[in-house]
């Protein structure tokens, strides 16, 4: 008898146990004074231009969000601290800044990552940490879909390379074969000579398996004539882009970031001669690259999906109000990757408080579950969700055409295509030379 009077007490007592490490749980998941969120950026190397874009559109958003009262979180009123972290522009970097983030600053939610091989390199430790990852920049699918380690918290609010690299091949059929065929009179069954000049990292080879992709699944008349690769960070292309003119493309698409695409595109236009149309990914659409390219970027095409200077007609988009509360702040105008930064934060404010909780595998479960009504860049269906399988954000992307405005000196883009949104038509210039005949 006492001894089943002893098991009950231990039995109780374990239960009790249980339901006060659980409330303590609870409690620990929720009486946090802040919300960190980390900010993986490139503030140093080569990519610096664009993670100071990425850190300061994140500033915007955490203050904006602070100043409305923060957070609730389980009842409780929470405010946003984001958390710089430095990827340097490398691998290595990127290791040291998101290590430090999880375990020394012990952040919530992780934001930011621009360059595809600097976050695939320290993916690694967010997988061991089961850290909930807003990836707003770095574009190859891998990100998501890759099978070496659990990308179950990683989330992609960005375009893939699959997404506008297959939009831009289209778009090159569609408009600019029609006006190069017209204009030299060439055949129908001419095929369209493309080359491609692409950074020699998952983000460049995604985008040339993208272009491979849909001109075989399209059955495209168009052939790539030349392919030339670079390393990250490089500055002088004259020997890749005299290849390129002797392969005599009739348009010419390079795969790279802002600090490497305005020296691709002066030095083809101003030393090599190749005065074709260049073809630019969407991470360009930046004040630093307008200003950069000058007049040699003149009727060049920018792939995009949010671009300081314009924006799609027709869409509910509260993108004037964020340029403004940017130029407020830190003067000037912000870029596309700051953009999707900008929408990462509310994305993790969203998730946070529809978990109740900062339990981190809640906060992954509620971003998986998240319908938020667009915001400043335009998304397919008017609403930022991820997809169940491989938990990426899909936008409604569209093709810039860039026009030198005297008032500035500096060219400012128009939207060409698709036909629902564009507001003017692509124009050929009369400089321009097609490729061999």
């Amino acid at each position: 008898m006492k001894h089943g009077r002893i098991v009950t007490l231990l039995l109780a007592a374990l239960v009790l146990t249980s339901v006060l490490l659980a409330g303590c749980s609870q409690q620990q998941a929720t009486s946090s004074k802040e919300i960190k969120i980390g900010v993986v950026a490139s503030m140093t190397g080569s990519a610096s231009t664009t993670g100071k874009d990425i850190w300061q559109s994140a500033v915007i958003a955490a203050d904006e969000i602070n100043a409305k009262g923060g957070v609730s979180v389980g009842g409780t009123k929470l405010p946003i601290r984001v958390i710089l972290g430095d990827d340097e522009s490398t691998r290595e970097g990127g290791i040291k800044a998101v290590t430090k983030l999880i375990t020394d600053d012990q952040v919530d939610v992780l934001t930011g990552g621009f360059s595809s091989a600097v976050t695939s390199a320290h993916q690694g430790i967010v997988s061991q940490y089961k850290v909930p990852y807003i990836v707003t920049g770095a574009s190859s699918p891998i990100i998501t879909r890759r099978t070496d380690i659990d990308t179950s918290t990683t989330f992609h609010h960005c375009p893939t390379t699959d997404d506008y690299g297959e939009q831009t091949t289209l778009f090159v059929d569609d408009e600019i074969r029609s006006a190069v065929y017209s204009k030299f009179g060439f055949p129908a069954d001419r095929p369209l000579r493309m080359a491609i000049i692409y950074q020699d990292s998952p983000y460049g080879k995604g985008v040339l398996s993208a272009v491979n992709k849909t001109i075989q699944s399209k059955n495209l008349n168009m052939e790539i004539v030349a392919e030339q690769t670079f390393k990250m960070g490089e500055s002088d292309f004259r020997t890749a882009l005299t290849a390129v003119k002797a392969a005599g493309p009739d348009v010419v698409y390079p795969v790279a970031f802002l600090n490497e695409q305005i020296p691709l595109v002066t030095q083809g236009r101003r030393d090599v001669g190749l005065n074709t149309i260049y073809l630019s990914v969407e991470c360009n659409d930046d004040p630093d690259y307008y200003k950069g390219v000058g007049t040699y970027g003149e009727y060049s095409i920018m792939e995009s999906r949010f671009s300081p200077y314009t924006m799609p007609k027709g869409e509910a988009l509260t993108t004037q109000d964020f340029k403004n509360a940017y130029q407020a702040k830190w003067g000037g105008f912000p870029g596309m990757m700051g953009a999707s930064t900008y929408e990462g934060v509310y994305i993790a404010a969203r998730a946070i408080q529809d978990a109740g909780t900062l339990d981190k595998a809640a906060v992954t479960s509620a971003i998986q579950k998240v319908t938020i009504s667009q915001m400043v860049e335009a998304m397919q269906n008017g609403q930022i969700t991820f997809t169940p399988d491989y938990r990426e954000s899909k936008f409604k992307l569209y093709m810039e055409q860039l026009y030198m405005d005297p008032t500035v000196n500096e060219p400012r883009p128009k939207i060409v295509w698709p036909a629902s949104l564009k507001e003017t038509d692509f124009v050929l210039p009369d400089w321009y030379e097609p490729g061999n005949r």
